[in-house]
């Protein structure tokens, strides 16, 4: 039979999950993978198994107000899909490790209490991250909760790449640069080996390109600088977040034009980026079929800020082997993935017309001087993997 995981991946408005079986002596296999969108709204609960098969597509009633209600119909269909089945544990996506938190960690109330701290520091997603887990402890008190960190797999960063300039006492408050998106980039830097040998141990830079983007600089696997920070605010243009910005901005909106903080924070996680220059959609596709002048706008600057982070991190790692695209954006828009490669041919990027709009995996031309990849990401095996790991280290240390 071998053992199951659960892993989570909560949201505002989304519940997404994935179900993986581990046979004896064998590595995780995907079983199920869904989610449960429309929390609050209209709320609908749809699943496909391993190999992509739909196993559900239901629209639910409206007492589906809230994550925890989504967890209680979440576990009343996978009982009714699996019965019985032994679950090992549940591992969690949890967005803000801090500067503790280095590596993924069995949840406890003192865990929890941490965590929570870090809420201001991504507001997003933290909330909703640790609801989902303190549901599932109700639900099952007796199964264990790994939760994993997308800031753990920037731990690598040099003192200078996490640094911000304030003053001493300032930064022993946890004041510095930590980087998101980690189980995507880990995810990425386990399988360029096998996918991408000929740049798996160079100098790689990896665009994580969805609703939420960033790029990390990988050398020979390990993470030494990424384009988020301090929050998920910074770097790259994003589909509700500004990315990088003048701190004087910030300043502005306070000072000059009297919002309050609260409405300063809606602005920069909510309000901003292509939905704001837009004026039509957080949502690429949508910009991408528009002839509207400010779509083609936000989408010339969602490019533009890409191929300038790109230029920043080739000069953190001294130069570039290869780029790797995935997320949503970077592994489903040949268009986006031409242009910013074109505004970054000064590296010596070539890509193959053909190759781009295929399957890939390498979508750069023969004579390309820097190789480029699209690699579909997969945080929820990661998160799988750490889970199982970090059991079975408890298990054979009882």
């Amino acid at each position: 039979m071998g053992e199951h995981a659960l892993v989570i991946n909560a949201g505002s408005s989304s519940l997404k999950f994935s179900v993986l079986r581990r046979p004896p002596g064998q590595s995780w296999r995907l079983e199920v993978k869904g989610q449960i969108e429309g929390i609050g709204t209209s709320p609908v609960l749809s699943a496909k198994d391993g190999n992509g098969e739909t196993l559900a597509k239901t629209s639910l009633d409206g007492s589906v107000k809230d994550g925890g209600a989504a967890i209680d119909t979440l576990a009343s269909w996978l009982r009714s899909k699996f019965g019985s089945a032994y679950l090992c544990g549940v591992g969690h996506r949890v967005v803000h490790g801090g500067a503790k938190y280095d590596r993924p960690v069995l949840v406890t109330r003192d865990v929890l209490v941490e965590l929570y701290e870090l809420i201001p520091l991504a507001p997003l997603h933290q909330p909703y991250n640790l609801a989902a887990i303190e549901r599932i402890a109700q639900r099952m008190p007796d199964v264990p909760q790994v939760a994993c960190f997308d800031t753990s797999f920037h731990s690598s960063h040099s003192a200078v790449a996490k640094l911000t300039p304030f003053p001493k006492d300032l930064r022993k408050s946890g004041l510095q640069r930590y980087g998101f998106h980690g189980l995507s980039y880990e995810y990425i830097a386990s399988v360029l080996p096998e996918i991408a040998p000929e740049i798996a141990k160079g100098r790689v830079i990896v665009a994580h390109l969805g609703s939420g983007a960033s790029m990390c600089a990988l050398k020979a696997g390990v993470s030494v600088d990424s384009t988020l920070g301090f929050t998920a605010l910074d770097g790259l243009c994003m589909g509700t977040r500004p990315g990088a910005l003048d701190p004087g901005v910030v300043l502005y909106l306070f000072q000059n034009l009297g919002l309050s903080a609260k409405e300063v924070e809606s602005l920069l996680y909510k309000k901003s980026g292509l939905l704001a220059i837009s004026g039509i959609s957080n949502d690429m596709r949508e910009l991408l079929t528009s002839d509207k002048p400010d779509a083609r706008l936000a989408l010339d600057y969602f490019v533009y800020r890409a191929a300038k982070e790109i230029g920043s991190l080739a000069a953190v790692l001294g130069g570039v082997d290869g780029i790797v695209f995935t997320a949503g954006i970077g592994e489903n828009s040949p268009e986006i993935r031409n242009r910013i490669c074109e505004a970054s041919s000064w590296l010596g990027l070539e890509l193959d017309p053909e190759a781009n709009t295929g399957k890939g995996p390498r979508i750069s031309s023969s004579r390309s001087k820097v190789s480029v990849w699209v690699i579909p990401t997969n945080e929820e095996l990661m998160i799988a993997r750490h889970t199982g790991a970090l059991l079975g280290l408890l298990q054979t240390a009882a």
